[in-house]
């Protein structure tokens, strides 16, 4: 007991689970940071395509396993008919409304793209999205009830 009373003992209960409204921000987040790296490995010209372990049934032995395989990711942006970058934000494989009637975002150049997906990141980690998100998963969520 000599060794234990050096620690700091407290009754504490561990928490079940996150809110919904924060695992649908980390959610965007962690796509947020897919798009960031894939826009930092386009401006070097570089590839980005991060590894995905995937089940496979063997054809020959019918045994599955486990293989490494790149995931595809598509970028947000692409560029308009006057030469600027235009960004959507997805949720899933729908758009998100970010104001009223209005889904994306106008970048100037590609180099403009990062600092831009980090404001993004930033404003969803402050909440500023969380009643789109909200609306937005009540959207997806109604595509899988029984008919």
């Amino acid at each position: 007991m000599i060794i234990l009373n050096n620690l700091k003992l407290v009754a504490t209960k561990r928490p079940d689970g996150f809110p919904p409204i924060v695992q649908r921000r980390n959610r965007l987040i962690a796509k947020i940071w897919e798009q960031t790296q894939l826009a930092k490995a386009q401006q070097e010209s570089k590839t980005f395509a991060p590894a995905v372990i995937r089940s496979v049934k063997d054809v020959e032995t019918g045994e599955r396993k486990n293989v490494e395989t790149p995931k595809r990711i598509k970028p947000w942006w692409w560029t308009a008919e006057n030469g600027k970058l235009c960004l959507n934000v997805k949720y899933g494989s729908k758009v998100l409304e970010l104001a009223k009637g209005k889904t994306t975002i106008e970048i100037g150049t590609l180099s403009d793209l990062v600092p831009t997906l980090d404001v993004l990141k930033a404003a969803v980690t402050a909440g500023e999205l969380d009643a789109q998100l909200d609306a937005m998963s009540n959207t997806l969520r109604s595509g899988f009830v029984r008919k």
